[in-house]
């Protein structure tokens, strides 16, 4: 399986340099983002390469797992929650002024890009889908909490929480941009019913609601509930990666 790992410069005035590896050799590229505060070489090492890999050896997939930025966005308590969705925005611009340029040269420039997450990861695939359909018109979510009010959440919420959370924006879409969202995006939430995936995480609950505000709205959303033995975890978020991943590559 080919591999390479290239440093990305963050941006924004900030002096840091961020991982994305990328594994395969031709397919459609997969955005793929690790679970909270994760790496970009998290997949490799926790068997989610292994779950796929016949469909990278086979070039139907070209993986790009990139770093998060969580550490001081979401997953920094110590800030109020409207701080943290300002920091989110500078991993936003990385992503669409970086990461996507770097795949489309890499692929093709035309190049439709999936994107994909576990858990916190979750939440990054859909919304940078929500946001960006026009270059990632597909959204994978394992196990995924989709309102960030509910990750320890304080303080002030203002215009960057509201528009960084898609509990919050959906049920105010209307008018020619969903009519565009209807017909150009699709959104696949997968989650379990065991461990850790109603407490602490909010995974099932958050899921069943964004499924249903996504219904709501005629945006195409596919709900795959699994069982009462799946639990928040990688060993459940490989079996549900190789279920699915092939019906789109």
């Amino acid at each position: 399986m080919n591999r390479h790992q290239f440093e990305l410069p963050l941006g924004s005035g900030i002096d840091r340099g961020m991982t994305i590896v990328q594994y395969g050799h031709y397919g459609r590229p997969v955005l793929a983002f690790p679970s909270e505060a994760g790496r970009a070489w998290d997949f490799e090492n926790n068997g989610m390469l292994d779950a796929i890999g016949y469909l990278i050896n086979d070039g139907r997939v070209k993986l790009y797992c990139v770093d998060s930025l969580d550490a001081d966005t979401w997953a920094d308590r110590g800030v109020p929650t409207e701080e943290r969705a300002v920091r989110h925005e500078v991993y936003t611009r990385w992503l669409t002024h970086h990461v996507v340029p770097h795949i489309h040269a890499d692929t093709s420039p035309a190049a439709e890009l999936i994107t994909l997450g576990c858990s916190l990861g979750a939440y990054h695939a859909v919304h940078f889908s929500m946001q960006r359909a026009d270059l990632a018109p597909l959204a994978i979510g394992l196990s995924g909490n989709y309102d960030v009010g509910t990750w320890g959440s304080w303080g002030d919420r203002g215009d960057a929480t509201y528009f960084a959370n898609p509990t919050d924006y959906v049920p105010n879409l209307n008018g020619d941009h969903l009519d565009w969202l209807r017909g150009r995006l699709s959104i696949l939430l997968v989650v379990g019913q065991g461990a850790w995936e109603t407490h602490p995480t909010g995974a099932l609950p958050s899921t069943l609601e964004m499924a249903r505000l996504l219904q709501e709205k005629g945006i195409r959303c596919e709900l795959d509930l699994w069982g009462y033995d799946v639990s928040h975890d990688w060993e459940w978020w490989q079996r549900q990666l190789a279920h699915h991943l092939p019906r789109f590559c």
